[in-house]
């Protein structure tokens, strides 16, 4: 679904060269659920913007269904770190933002709407308006503004940075059933070890800049995954120990991403 291959990433300012990623090569499949964890100021952030289209490769190759990413990519969904929701339109006039950006069918959109609302947990909460919704009400709209127009690949930086420590155990639940429900591939960038390794079905670690991959998991855990009983499994507690393990050998004080 997604190839990286030799990717190198350099941005020039008048005062300074900054080698943000190095030979960077990853495959992701369909209907995978990747997860990309790093120190801060790697380029896990660049990494989702290179597939995204929004930022350019310096050398090597991004493909999206063996298409070359050239340009910003409409086929995509992208949950930024915060919801960046419309503050006069209520939580569904925000989901439809989307359609209306893309000059989506207007019933379809609304039909769209109405399932991911319910998928979500949204209902009854439609008619708020964002001052009105908790952070994680606010980052489920956000997702559901990404998923509108069916994309196959949905990205997410570190979405649920902002929120409590419960608001997003509950979120990595909410969004790990999604996935399942609809198959879609995801990658998601996060500095959270336990929400690298509770929500993916491969997990991949990068060192600090100029970012570059140093080792990756198969996350050999249960498809539909319990909360509590998945963070004490000793799979669980293999992986996320041993991505500690390299995150505290290669954490370094640099920008961020």
């Amino acid at each position: 679904m997604v190839g990286i291959h030799g990717v190198d990433v350099t941005f020039r300012t008048r005062s300074r060269t900054v080698h943000a990623l190095s030979g960077i090569e990853l495959d992701v499949q369909p209907g995978e659920f990747l997860s990309i964890a790093g120190p801060s100021g790697c380029g896990k952030s660049t990494l989702l913007r290179v597939v995204a289209g929004l930022t350019q490769v310096s050398a090597g190759e991004v493909t999206l269904r063996g298409t070359r990413v050239a340009g910003p990519r409409r086929d995509v969904g992208f949950v930024f770190q915060r919801a960046a929701l419309l503050d006069w339109r209520n939580a569904r006039a925000n989901i439809l933002f989307q359609a209306e950006m893309r000059g989506l069918p207007r019933a379809w959109a609304r039909k769209r709407a109405d399932e991911l609302i319910e998928m979500t947990g949204l209902t009854g909460f439609e008619n708020a308006m964002p001052f009105e919704l908790s952070g994680g009400m606010q980052q489920r709209v956000s997702l559901c503004r990404a998923l509108l127009h069916e994309p196959d690949v949905l990205l997410m930086d570190e979405p649920f940075g902002a929120l409590d420590a419960l608001t997003r155990e509950n979120m990595n639940v909410e969004l790990r059933r999604v996935w399942e429900a609809t198959g879609m591939t995801v990658v998601l960038v996060t500095h959270s070890v336990a929400e690298a390794v509770y929500l993916a079905s491969r997990a991949v670690v990068m060192g600090p800049r100029p970012g570059r991959i140093i080792e990756e998991f198969t996350i050999d855990l249960p498809g539909h995954r319990e909360y509590e009983p998945t963070l004490e499994s000793p799979e669980f507690q293999r992986i996320s120990g041993r991505i500690r393990e390299l995150l505290g050998s290669t954490a370094t004080t640099t920008t961020p991403d």
